[in-house]
């Protein structure tokens, strides 16, 4: 029996920019209702905006899950046992679904706090989360198909989904979430770039931003390989090859590498 997800409801655990932003863009998106969304913060009155828009919340976060169904647990890491734990008798396998959005914590952990048998769901999103366009990884213990594709459409409707194995989400947190900073700092350092070459800085930013925005679009709609579309824009002794390669010399995508490792190595 396929999950319906305008009659499952959503608790979300952590009431913060991040479980502030999933829950606006399952709204916007038509996922599900307001009504069927609850979240909690120990300060509810930094829920007055999201409450207005017909959320439910609460300071309480066993009365939560008794309400729902999908557990969304979106705490600061250094939070995530004290809450699990505190919930383990109001958690039925059975009947509910956990997913964890919370850095660097592992299926086996959650397991600990609530239970072998519970369906869980570690997912890492990104910032553009706010916008509805984020690159979630997910990886999950003990779910049924059904429940797999409730958690992937719920995401899709939040950016793109790619399902994984738990050993990568610490590769997926360097290249998906860090990615939107080294991302940004490309489009500042284009940016500068345009300004010295006579652009103000609105207009800079204006074509840079688009322009990173229309090359990842034409990857993920063509499904192309990047240097087949530099290809296409590379011309015999042409400004483009001259850019590149000067780019090149200076150690443009080694730095760029050396860099992901660098973080990667960090965690």
């Amino acid at each position: 029996m396929k999950l319906n997800s305008m009659t499952k409801k959503i608790a979300i655990i952590g009431g913060g920019n991040l479980g502030v932003a999933i829950a606006e863009g399952l709204i916007k998106s038509g996922f599900t209702l307001p009504e069927h969304i609850i979240i909690t913060r120990r300060n509810i009155r930094a829920l007055e905006e999201i409450e207005r828009k017909g959320v439910l919340v609460t300071s309480n976060n066993a009365e939560a899950v008794q309400y729902a169904d999908t557990i969304i647990v979106a705490v600061k890491p250094f939070q995530i046992r004290d809450v699990m734990e505190g919930l383990r008798e109001q958690l039925q396998p059975q009947r509910h679904l956990v997913v964890s959005v919370v850095t660097g914590i592992f299926i086996k952990d959650m397991q600990e706090w609530v239970g072998a048998e519970m369906p869980l769901v570690r997912a890492m999103p990104n910032t553009a989360i706010a916008i509805q366009e984020s690159m979630t990884c997910i990886c999950a213990k003990n779910t049924s198909a059904d429940q797999m594709d409730y958690v992937h459409d719920l995401f899709s409707q939040l950016g793109r989904v790619a399902l994984i194995e738990e050993k990568l989400m610490d590769a997926s947190t360097v290249l998906g979430a860090c990615g939107i900073a080294f991302a940004l700092r490309y489009i500042r350092a284009s940016i500068q770039g345009g300004i010295e070459i006579g652009f103000d800085a609105k207009t800079a930013t204006l074509i840079a931003a688009q322009t990173v925005n229309g090359a990842a679009e034409l990857l993920i709609q063509k499904g192309t390989h990047p240097e087949a579309e530099i290809d296409k824009v590379t011309t015999p002794r042409g400004c483009t090859i001259a850019g590149l390669n000067e780019m090149e010399h200076r150690g443009f995508s080694s730095s760029l590498i050396r860099g992901i490792r660098a973080s990667y190595d960090s965690i």
